[in-house]
């Protein structure tokens, strides 16, 4: 017991913050404050947009960008992450709070949060690394599709309509714009959009997003626009950390949604340190410390009043093009929306909410790399099926569903496409050597001597085709296996093996096995089908030792009445 607490006091200790980590800081400080600065502008109306989206309010947004994004940057595993709350996490903390309010959001991130440093303690951070590409941009143009639809309410200036599910929650809120239309709310939320994609393209390095939020604002309060509904009321600061919502009643039934969340927290914020990895030169994160940070992020930032958070891919890209190159810049963009959030809160409560539907749907169709897209959809069907099917299963069903599928449908593409690469070739082994043997000896070893060479994976994807294809075999009374090119061997590889034998024995046919590698041979030996073989002493260690064995079993029936002078022959063309 005491050596288990002292291996996990080790492994905790790993994943603590090392001074290490933290000297970088002193480097450059100043082009990291202003990195810090930049990314707090781009964050501000994402944070308040997406604390909307969620159903808790603009202040929910704003402090899980504070306490998550500071201790993200404190604890994480990368130097220049930033996070936040995200639309990915908004789509899932949706039917949350629709069915169980701010407690679930509370119960739900400390749940994920513990999940989160689980993840870390058992070194999980490095098979995320195995998810599948389609898997991941089909997950990707599927929450861009659900953040835009999120934000048809919002855009058409009326109230968002009862339901969990996006789609009909659209058509509700369409359906009430016909009724009584808000010109205004769609001209700021076009204006805003249009301002962001288009000065993006113009000026990259400027954040048109806060540009356009402030000048909605502006037109909105000079031109007295009564139809453009303001944020509302702020609080002036950070609520006391409390566990005053937490609901245990329904543990069991957030488990699932824990996990969910859990598992989004993961992917999102390590897919995005990994391009944050590829942007930079000489960084590189440690994906379980990452997930750590994610995990106490995600334990504060609900007690905050806030949601369960993730890394930013977008807000992580503004903050490396920037120039930033340690914690520092994250920390500042952390405490810059503190400050808002301390001195500008009735300045920000008169953003209209139509304005913050523009910048989300600008940021959602900015999350869809066409190009991408095209690539993958040109790479193979399979690749194109996966994207598509995960895409649609997160706009119709939910995140999680979603990933099970893709990662589902790809494996079984991907076994498909490993077992089709297993053949069984029958082998000529009658070379044309003229005065080595006579027609009458070539004729008669060909109609009782047939070889096949097994090359590839014998295994449960593609053993029967290999059964099928055995069983097939002519009139002969030997069958010879050259197994030494077989990859790899599972329990229902040696089984469909073990039933070849027997049926061909069952018919009078002798199998003789050759090159059998001492990586198969426990498959083999925990199905008897190895015992079944040596039993009979029919397992060679090399091809020219099953032909003889062949012909003595030949000899013994009395169908070789000639021996010896073709086998030196036929033994060479298995060499």
């Amino acid at each position: 017991m005491s050596a288990l607490l002292a291996r996990s006091w080790e492994r905790v200790r790993f994943l603590l913050p090392a001074r290490a980590d933290y000297s970088v800081m002193a480097r450059n400080p100043r082009r990291d404050l202003l990195a810090g600065l930049t990314v707090a502008i781009v964050a501000l109306p994402l944070a308040l947009g997406f604390g909307v989206s969620s159903g808790l309010g603009a202040e929910a947004g704003l402090a899980t960008a504070v306490v998550a994004g500071a201790l993200a940057a404190l604890f994480g595993g990368s130097n220049l992450q930033v996070s936040g709350p995200t639309g990915a996490m908004t789509v899932v903390l949706v039917p949350i709070v629709a069915q169980y309010g701010p407690g679930g959001v509370l119960t739900v991130g400390l749940m994920a949060g513990v999940l989160l440093i689980v993840l870390a303690l058992l070194k999980a951070g490095q098979y995320m690394r195995y998810i599948p590409a389609p898997v991941v941009e089909g997950f990707t143009l599927g929450i861009a599709c659900v953040i835009g639809l999120q934000q048809i309410p919002g855009a058409l200036g009326v109230p968002k309509p009862e339901g969990d599910k996006v789609l009909v929650v659209t058509w509700r809120a369409i359906e009430e714009f016909t009724k009584a239309p808000n010109w205004t709310a769609v001209a700021l939320a076009a204006g805003v959009a249009a301002m962001m994609l288009l000065g993006a393209r113009w000026r990259p390095v400027v954040p048109f997003s806060i540009v356009a939020v402030i000048a909605a604002t502006v037109a909105a309060q000079l031109f007295h626009l009564d139809k453009a509904v303001p944020i509302g009321d702020l609080p002036s600061g950070l609520p006391a950390p409390s566990l005053g919502f937490l609901d245990l009643s329904a543990l069991g039934s957030l488990l699932a949604p824990a996990v969910a969340v859990a598992a989004l927290a993961a992917l999102e914020s390590l897919l995005s340190a990994t391009v944050a990895d590829g942007m930079t030169v000489g960084q590189k994160h440690d994906p379980d410390k990452e997930l750590f940070g994610q995990g106490i992020a995600n334990l504060a930032a609900p007690l905050f009043g806030g949601v369960p958070a993730t890394a930013a891919i977008a807000r992580t890209a503004v903050n490396v093009r920037s120039g930033a190159g340690s914690r520092l810049a994250a920390l500042t963009h952390a405490a810059v929306l503190a400050v808002i959030v301390f001195a500008a809160a009735p300045l920000v409560s008169r953003i209209p909410l139509a304005a913050l539907a523009g910048v989300l749907i600008a940021t959602a169709i900015r999350m869809v790399e066409v190009g991408a897209l095209r690539a993958m959809a040109r790479a193979t069907r399979s690749d194109a099926v996966v994207l598509v099917l995960t895409a649609a299963a997160t706009l119709a069903l939910d995140l999680v569903y979603a990933v099970i599928i893709g990662l589902v449908v790809a494996g079984a593409l991907a076994l498909r496409a490993v077992a089709r690469q297993a053949r069984i070739d029958e082998v000529d082994f009658r070379p044309d050597l003229p005065g080595e043997h006579s027609e009458e000896e070539h004729a008669l070893l060909a109609e009782h001597i047939v070889a096949y060479r097994i090359d590839g994976p014998l295994f449960f994807a593609g053993a029967h085709r290999f059964l099928l294809e055995l069983s097939e075999v002519g009139d002969v009374r030997v069958v010879i296996l050259r197994m030494s090119r077989v990859s790899t061997m599972d329990a229902t590889g040696a089984l469909v093996l073990k039933d070849a034998v027997e049926k061909l024995n069952r018919r009078g046919i002798a199998v003789m096995t050759s090159g059998i590698r001492p990586g198969q041979r426990q498959a083999l030996d925990s199905v008897g089908a190895l015992g079944l073989l040596q039993r009979q002493g029919r397992e060679y260690a090399s091809t020219p030792e099953a032909i003889a064995g062949a012909r003595a079993h030949l000899e013994k029936a009395g169908l070789l009445p000639v021996p010896g002078r073709i086998a030196p022959v036929i033994e060479k063309a298995f060499r």
